[in-house]
């Protein structure tokens, strides 16, 4: 699912950044997460928190994929084709 699909379904606060050369993503999973594993799969940030798995499909134009989670926000930072 797109970003907007999955804050909507899944109650998320999301934001999405774009710039010249880079598209940032952030997903509020809220305080207190803690157990949370996070991969880029091709296309699909996959998202392991607790017993509940999200998918995040990246755009087409995503030529890598940086990740990272701090504090219960999960940032997905994208590297534009040039």
């Amino acid at each position: 699912m797109t970003l907007d699909q999955f804050t909507r379904e899944e109650g998320q606060v999301a934001r999405r950044y774009e710039y010249d050369d880079a598209t940032v993503m952030a997903v509020d999973f809220g305080t207190g997460v803690e157990d949370v594993s996070v991969d880029v799969v091709d296309d699909t940030v996959i998202v392991v928190l607790a017993d509940d798995q999200y998918e995040v499909e990246l755009p087409a134009t995503a030529e890598d994929a940086h990740t990272f989670m701090k504090n219960g926000v999960l940032t997905i930072e994208l590297e534009e084709e040039r």
